[in-house]
């Protein structure tokens, strides 16, 4: 069933049942459409309401069928508007919980609109790098204002109805209801009571003005321009807002339409799609079906009350899961509780939190100096020094206390989760959850699945890691899993590069021009420059045939570790983080140089670019192939959320898949060429090499 028809006497009523948002999908279209020329042959019909049922009126249209044949399949969505407003009999939208893009579109083209206190209402589509594309651009802007309604078209956030309906001279909404559960009774008794007025009131037929006109058009692009540069959607829409005010409706929805079908195909509207889908395939897990039964989650204990213990703590008291924090020491005790309060402070102070909430996650908080005393909690998280012996002693303490039944993790980066998990006897209920930091701030979670994991546990993390608001990917058991795994080797080739000619400043300043949030060179300042140096120590033991500059060890001698000592790759002034450019540091890059006899060569920012980020996706196809994350778009996920990659490119397997699998090898044997390079790490991985000749992509 996708739209339902029931006669309530004189009043016909269309009911969307498109689970889970009633999505505008070719099928609904046609069931609609159908149902509406019912409801105008049926004599008895004096008028039609157009609801949704479930949790949703309409989420919009279908994303699947953006570029397909069925997008344009009739009755396309302009042509389902169309027809609903060229009714003869007048259609009420009875509108509750979610309305957005296409729903609103097919809302704006009804005659009436009454709704339920509550409804989110949006048009989201420029996060899809797109533009409202069934006359969105043309209608709210005469049904709302053009201020409000450009505002809410740039930046596809919600907008409470209740908030709407208080807009000066607003025709968004002819009425809002008492409550939720009235909607249908008032929709009903408003449908009765305009069943005879004519003309039938169509948007359309609103004006669309701004006082200012020119000026304030200019000034939105100004803002505009500012806010999104990667981005070409959001200067569009406001192309086609404008267009609202000067164009007849028909020349403006023509116009809107030029301008989303272009967009359709830019890559950065291919990117932002492929993010939306790949969010949700990250939560689910081939093996572990959707029905999986969870444990129940409602206590949580966190062991360590620093930086990162403190950051994941706030994630469940967000979300009123109350947590209790351990630490050897009082004073440890102390400066985390201090820490955490000292955040939500800031917050208060800015308005993000109001202060009956900070008092009350602050009240979900306890702490105690003894294991004994997390007994009873569901979940327990460590948080302590990144040093395996270090986890054994805490893991051999959580397995004689722990109750049964309870979920044991480790916020490892980088260590074994299935040795950890051995150091218990239920290694099974034993799982790595890898938060990025700071905690309370990253989106991204790295659930690392252990050989004797559990599929509840599995299903239960993924559940918590949603209800906390992270972005969950899974990952198998590897040193650095999917994220540090790959990030070593984009700072190696940073390393080459600095050896070859380049200073930090250079290769940052391109790397950030890419779109990247840092290049590696700042991101290195922030993480801890030490902290690399202890994985490279590790690595000259391991594998001694491995090629590594030698520049950041250097670097590390001097104590420059970044910004916590105030000098890295870069100079910093306490309290800000400018990243300064410091000669010391560009002369002992000289002096390594000219030590080992290289001649220096003018490096392009395409080259750089390249290097460090195919780096990454040679190393990511290895991942794949050695079933380390479950699909390409994992990494992506990973990648956008973690490492601060540039949203628009989709990530680096989907930048990669864009610039095409045959142009990325070709330059990796270009690399392979260089002989102050790793020839052999440049050597295709088996799939990319693969799928390269095959013409195929990762995605």
């Amino acid at each position: 069933m996708t739209a339902n028809y029931q006669a309530h006497g004189d009043v016909a009523v269309i009911t969307l049942d498109n689970p889970p948002v009633n999505g505008l999908g070719l099928a609904t279209r046609q069931a609609v459409a159908d149902a509406v020329n019912r409801a105008q042959a049926d004599e008895a019909i004096k008028a039609i309401v157009i609801t949704g049922a479930g949790k949703a009126f309409s989420g919009g249209a279908d994303i699947k069928e953006f570029g397909s044949p069925k997008s344009l399949q009739e009755p396309n969505l302009l042509s389902l508007i169309a027809l609903v407003e060229g009714s003869t009999k007048p259609v009420i939208a009875a509108i509750h919980s979610v309305m957005m893009g296409g729903g609103l579109e097919l809302a704006l083209g009804c005659h009436y609109r009454v709704a339920a206190p509550g409804t989110n209402v949006a048009l989201p589509e420029v996060k899809l790098g797109l533009l409202p594309g069934a006359g969105g651009t043309q209608r709210l802007p005469r049904a709302l204002g053009v201020e409000p309604a450009l505002n809410m078209i740039v930046s596809g956030e919600p907008v409470k109805s209740e908030m709407l309906a208080m807009l000066p001279g607003q025709k968004l909404f002819d009425k809002i209801t008492a409550t939720p559960a009235s909607l249908m009774d008032e929709a009903l008794a408003f449908a009765r009571s305009v069943a005879d007025v004519r003309p039938l009131p169509k948007v359309r037929d609103l004006p669309a003005r701004h006082p200012q006109g020119d000026a304030y058009f200019q000034f939105a692009r100004n803002m505009v321009k500012g806010m999104s540069k990667n981005f070409p959607a959001p200067a569009k829409c406001v192309d086609a807002v404008e267009a609202a005010t000067k164009k007849k409706f028909v020349d403006g929805m023509a116009y809107e339409r030029e301008l989303f079908i272009n967009l359709m195909w830019t890559a950065e509207s291919r990117s932002l799609r492929h993010l939306f889908f790949a969010e949700r395939a990250a939560s689910k897990i081939p093996d572990v079906p959707s029905d999986t039964s969870l444990r129940d989650i409602k206590t949580v204990a966190i062991i360590g009350a620093g930086t990162m213990g403190g950051g994941i703590a706030m994630n469940f008291l967000n979300a009123g899961i109350p947590v209790k924090m351990l630490e050897m020491k009082q004073e440890a005790l102390d400066r985390g509780l201090a820490t955490i309060a000292k955040n939500y402070e800031a917050q208060v102070k800015k308005g993000k939190l109001k202060q009956d909430k900070y008092e009350q996650r602050m009240a979900l908080l306890s702490t105690t100096l003894s294991y004994d005393d997390l007994s009873a909690a569901d979940l327990v998280i460590e948080a302590v020094f990144e040093e395996l012996s270090v986890k054994q002693a805490v893991f051999k303490e959580l397995d004689r206390v722990m109750k049964l039944g309870a979920i044991l993790a480790s916020n490892t980066s980088t260590l074994d989760v299935n040795s950890i998990a051995n150091f218990t006897a239920r290694p099974q209920d034993v799982v790595g959850l890898h938060f990025f930091s700071p905690a309370n701030v990253m989106k991204l979670l790295e659930v690392v699945r252990g050989e004797k994991t559990a599929k509840d546990v599995m299903a239960t993390v993924m559940a918590v890691a949603k209800k906390i608001r992270k972005t969950a990917v899974v990952s198998g058991v590897c040193d650095g899993f999917i994220g540090n795994r790959m990030i070593e080797q984009y700072g190696r080739q940073g390393g080459f590069l600095l050896d070859e000619g380049c200073t930090p400043e250079q290769v940052d300043k391109a790397m950030e021009k890419f779109g990247m949030a840092m290049g590696p060179f700042r991101m290195g300042d922030l993480a801890g420059n030490d902290i690399g140096w202890a994985i490279r120590k590790r690595r000259y033991q391991e594998k001694p045939h491995m090629k590594y500059s030698k520049t950041a060890d250097l670097l590390c001698e001097k104590g420059r570790f970044g910004q916590k000592t105030g000098a890295g790759w870069y100079d910093y002034v306490a309290g800000k983080r400018d990243a300064i450019p410091n000669a010391e540091v560009v002369a002992m890059i000289e002096a390594h140089r000219k030590s080992l006899g290289i001649t220096t060569r003018k490096i392009s920012d395409e080259e750089i670019v390249q290097r460090l980020v195919f780096s990454l996706v040679n190393e990511a196809a290895h991942i794949l192939e050695e079933g380390i994350a479950n699909k390409a778009s994992d990494i992506d996920i990973v990648y956008i959320f973690g490492y601060g990659f540039p949203a628009h490119r989709g990530g680096p397997m989907n930048y990669a898949d864009e610039l095409g699998l045959f142009n990325v090898v070709q330059a990796m044997h270009r690399f392979a060429q260089n002989p102050l390079d790793d020839a052999a790490f440049w050597q295709p991985a088996p799939l990319l090499a693969r799928l390269a000749a095959e013409g195929n992509k990762f995605n």
